[in-house]
């Protein structure tokens, strides 16, 4: 391997183990240096006395293709495709998620869904002017009553700040990557069944590993290593020393303290942008170091229950969306995989709490949160008194970035810096502080991985939000046919992509032809029938004179007919035109606000 360039990979998680999966490919060498005891960062998977679970429960689903490929060639047949089951609890009864209005309206009762409708026609009559905070992009759209009851406790237990707060693009980005054929046949086939047959989307199911997703990164990891890629473990990288340009060499810390200096020609980072930007030296600008100081995080608890009951509930995971506990989400690993769960007759639960690292819940000793667990699932009724006999708590700081109001801003000053290092690529969720899914967070890290193997792709394009959609698209020039461009699409957004699926008619153009089709019709039966002649010409049509002026058959009734008639089917065709693009319009709003309110109602819904 001599002479090619040699890559240090900050992180193993997903996009940091793609991308070392990625140069090899391309027989790069590189080095992965990871943090944390195991690999796979969120997407990881801790054991608790035979007992797997989850950093909260991680479905496997993606349209990009080169993801599918390096899932299946990583984990073959140990990839097993789940059923999903998931229900939202609120108000002591469980409703379908994703909400079917059915479902929803007889759960709330006739009282709430008259106060919910009512709630959407202030919403739509009077709308917010600006769309700058979740809350308002929700109840612009959705209207107050069910933005109260379906999002607002939900979401702050998630982000633990006012729905004010939060970005209204957080709420935008999760209705990008429609996929316009399931939509269509969900608004045409209603809850998706017919005759029966339950149609089979990717709501309805998603792949999954058999021993969880911490197994497909420690396949990826061995895999890795047996081809000669290291994977250092207990390693923290405490600086990046560089020239303004290039990155030089890296600090690394390991679990008993010991430093080391490594040197590589190119450098991918999925490390927090904000601890990356500290660890810096020399340090960068202040305005840079404080642009750091405004990324926020929020950070995870997952309390993990072995319940003495073989079948809990049927759900994969439920949404807590009662106040009465602080609970924000509760999995049923058994349910994501039976091999999660050494005995059958046990199940085991992964309670979630969405914090603050510092915060009491966060520091609170295991056993108070294994017995805030057990008193919360028994107050909501999940779990009997003394059905739990075990338990154990796991701590994930930086679980997820937040988009709050000053984000955007601030990551914009550290990229503008960051880009004068050149040897330098950003990839992942946390490393380009984007809320991206687990295949997004691999694509950017496929396209590093190219980069440094001479191809040239900007990291940033992937799952750019309202802009792109990632398509598959093969390049004759391309050394690699089956790499991904992200191609910019004629639509911006879902609304623009069903107004160009749901076409609508041209009221003058269908008024001509259908008048057209009237008056010349008229004209030619009338003409027909004269020449025709015989003793009682056009008994039948002569009745038209009632409804036409001045019509008989006659050469002058054929005139007088071809006018009148073709006059008023231009007029009932422009009728017709608004009629339909009326009911068009009222299908495409309804089945936007249906995506919409899907995609919105779980802030963690793709964090797979």
């Amino acid at each position: 391997m001599s002479g090619k360039p040699f890559t240090v990979i900050i992180g193993g998680g997903p996009a940091g183990l793609t991308a070392a999966y990625e140069l090899l490919r391309h027989d790069l060498p590189s080095l992965v240096l990871e943090a944390d005891a195991l690999v796979g960062g969120i997407s990881r998977t801790d054991v608790f006395k035979g007992y797997r679970f989850d950093i909260g429960g991680h479905r496997f689903f993606t349209k990009v293709e080169v993801v599918q490929r390096i899932w299946q060639e990583i984990i073959g047949d140990d990839f097993l495709v789940r059923p999903r089951l998931s229900r939202i609890f609120y108000e002591d009864k469980f409703f379908d998620y994703p909400l079917r209005p059915v479902n929803a309206l007889l759960g709330l009762g006739p009282v709430e869904a008259v106060r919910i409708g009512l709630s959407w026609v202030r919403a739509q009559l009077f709308p917010s002017a600006e769309e700058r905070s979740f809350e308002q992009w929700v109840v612009n759209r959705f209207g107050r009553r069910l933005f109260e009851i379906f999002f607002k406790t939900y979401t702050e237990k998630v982000w633990g700040m006012s729905c004010t707060e939060i970005g209204a693009d957080f709420a935008a980005q999760r209705i990008k990557n429609l996929d316009l054929g399931s939509a269509l046949r969900n608004m045409l086939l209603g809850s998706g069944r017919r005759k029966g047959e339950v149609i089979t989307t990717l709501i309805d199911q998603f792949h999954y590993p058999r021993l969880g997703p911490g197994m497909m990164w420690e396949r990826c990891r061995e895999r890795l290593e047996k081809a000669g890629t290291e994977t250092r473990l207990r390693t923290r990288v405490v600086s990046l020393r560089h020239d303004g340009r290039a990155v030089r060499s890296v600090v690394t810390r390991d679990a008993d303290g010991r430093e080391e200096e490594i040197a590589a020609d190119e450098f991918i980072s999925s490390m927090p942008v904000r601890e990356l930007v500290r660890a810096l030296d020399p340090a960068p600008p202040a305005e840079v170091l404080e642009a750091a100081s405004k990324l926020r995080y929020r950070d995870f608890v997952t309390v993990g229950l072995v319940v003495d009951r073989a079948d809990a509930f049927p759900d994969n995971w439920i949404y807590i969306h009662s106040p009465k506990v602080k609970m924000g989400r509760i999995q049923n690993f058994k349910n994501w995989s039976p091999e999660m769960v050494p005995d059958p007759s046990k199940t085991f639960l992964g309670l979630e709490y969405f914090v603050n690292e510092g915060d009491e819940v966060w520091s609170a000793p295991d056993a108070e949160l294994v017995d805030l667990g057990r008193r919360e699932c028994e107050l909501l009724g999940l779990v009997r008194p003394g059905e739990t006999i075990d338990g154990c708590v796991i701590r994930m700081p930086k679980a997820y970035p937040v988009y709050d109001g000053v984000y955007k801003d601030a990551l914009a000053t550290i990229r503008r810096f960051l880009e004068r290092i050149e040897n330098l690529q950003l990839v992942g969720r946390n490393g380009q502080h984007r809320y991206n899914n687990q295949d997004h967070s691999m694509l950017t890290a496929v396209y590093a991985a190219q980069n440094i193997a001479g191809q040239q792709h900007d990291v940033w394009d992937v799952n750019v939000d309202g802009e792109y959609h990632e398509e598959v698209r093969t390049s004759a020039a391309a050394p690699h046919g089956d790499r991904l461009v992200p191609q910019p699409v004629v639509a911006p957004d879902a609304a623009e992509l069903l107004r160009t699926t749901f076409a609508r008619y041209d009221p003058v153009a269908l008024g001509c032809a259908i008048g057209a089709l009237c008056g010349g019709g008229l004209f030619l039966a009338t003409a027909i029938l004269l020449l025709r002649g015989g003793p009682r010409v056009g008994e039948n049509l002569k009745l038209l004179g009632n409804y036409l002026a001045l019509f008989d058959v006659s050469w002058q009734g054929a005139f007088v007919g071809l006018l009148e008639a073709g006059a008023g089917g231009f007029v009932f065709g422009v009728a017709l035109a608004f009629v339909i693009n009326a009911v068009v319009r009222f299908e495409e709003v309804r089945l936007l606000r249906h995506l919409e309110l899907e995609s919105a109602l779980d802030p963690l819904e793709g964090e797979g």
